[in-house]
């Protein structure tokens, strides 16, 4: 018997260490990309007024400064991010873990406090606690959120949202009935149909005043009004199969709630390089990475002519510990290694464009972009 349960204890080990083994295998591997098709890049200038009557907030999920100079130098050393006015650093780390993830990551964003690893909306205690939707709504402006993930993913979570775990889909996607946010457009039907609670929480947000569309091309058809738009029954598709979807998305919630006189808050995210950093994607990364920077462009395009509105771009955390280590500009060629199929501790950037812009320079919580973003907008927390 002792025999037996030694052999199984070897075997269990010798089990672990060949995992361990491969992992690290997989993480020292070179990955290389070239960029075949690069887009033009041009040159946004920012407002000249200091009034900031708008907030878009875009969080790149996972992104660091790694993926965007690996994203710059596949571009042949342009972004659009380059019009940036100020670019600061964000400490990710959380109430109870050193290494975070979306859920406290993008909590310490809406809400203003660090928060325990995978809560979403909620302090360390577990209570709700109001976000930027909220506050934004309670000043009486719009308020509105787009990603490329399913809805009750962490990140759009954070801002609609409130839980101890991000793993309580059904709970999660429950709260978006009180969530009161004029704009939401994600992916996740499933959650909201067939639930095991027996809900229907297409019907309820019918019954708040929502329009519900059901498909991208029914979202296009809506021209205002209170929108929730579930396109797909997850994650939206691959960055070459959606087209600029994420850019659609946010400029016509933009446009919607811009006919708000008292103005809005937004939060956009390019939600799938986090999924690549974990896959160790190189490719699909990068077509990530530039889905997102080309979405950049188009909003501080609206930006530079509304006059208004400050765009901050920023990450929740670093994915993949991706590291650059060879390329050629001229061709558009990167080489990398990731270091893990998990989160990493780096700071991120963030990266500010309109009135305003200059608060976001310097080392800081991320928690402190709430506050900054509060303050600028007078809203009462």
């Amino acid at each position: 018997m002792k025999k037996t349960l030694l052999k199984l204890g070897v075997a269990c080990l010798l089990l672990g260490v060949t995992s361990m083994v491969n992992a690290q295998e997989k993480a020292a591997k070179l990955h290389t990309y070239v960029m075949e098709h690069p887009y033009e890049v041009q040159q946004i200038l920012p407002p000249k007024g200091k009034k900031v009557k708008n907030v878009i907030l875009m969080i790149g999920d996972g992104m660091s400064l790694m993926h965007v100079y690996s994203a710059w130098t596949a571009n042949r050393g342009k972004l659009f991010l380059d019009n940036a006015q100020a670019i600061g650093l964000s400490k990710t780390y959380c109430a109870d873990k050193l290494i975070t993830d979306s859920g406290a990551g993008g909590t310490a964003m809406a809400i203003g406090q660090k928060t325990k690893y995978h809560s979403v909306g909620v302090d360390v205690n577990g209570n709700p606690q109001p976000s930027l939707i909220t506050l934004a709504k309670q000043k009486g402006m719009s308020a509105g959120v787009a990603v490329t993930c399913r809805l009750w993913d962490a990140t759009p979570a954070d801002f609609c949202c409130h839980d101890v775990d991000r793993d309580n889909e059904y709970g999660i996607i429950a709260d978006y009935v009180e969530c009161d946010a004029d704009y939401v457009v994600g992916g996740g039907a499933e959650k909201f149909v067939n639930r095991p609670d027996g809900r229907d929480i297409f019907k309820e947000l019918e019954a708040k005043g929502y329009q519900v569309a059901r498909s991208w091309e029914e979202c296009q058809a809506l021209e205002g009004g209170r929108i929730f738009a579930v396109t797909e029954p997850r994650d939206t598709p691959l960055p070459a199969e959606r087209g600029d979807r994420l850019a659609a998305s946010a400029l016509k919630g933009m446009d919607i709630m811009d006919k708000n006189k008292k103005g809005f808050f937004m939060m956009i995210e390019g939600s799938q390089l986090d999924d690549y950093g974990h896959f160790n994607d190189l490719d699909l990364l990068m077509q990530e990475t530039h889905d997102f920077d080309r979405t950049v462009g188009k909003v501080f395009e609206w930006a530079a002519k509304d006059g208004e509105t400050l765009v901050i771009v920023t990450a929740d955390h670093e994915t993949g510990g991706l590291t650059l280590v060879d390329g050629d500009l001229s061709k558009g060629e990167i080489q990398c290694r990731f270091s893990t199929t998990s989160h990493s501790g780096v700071m991120v950037p963030v990266y500010a464009f309109g009135p305003g812009a200059e608060n976001f320079t310097g080392m800081y919580e991320n928690s402190d972009i709430f506050h900054k973003i509060v303050k600028l907008l007078k809203l009462n927390k």
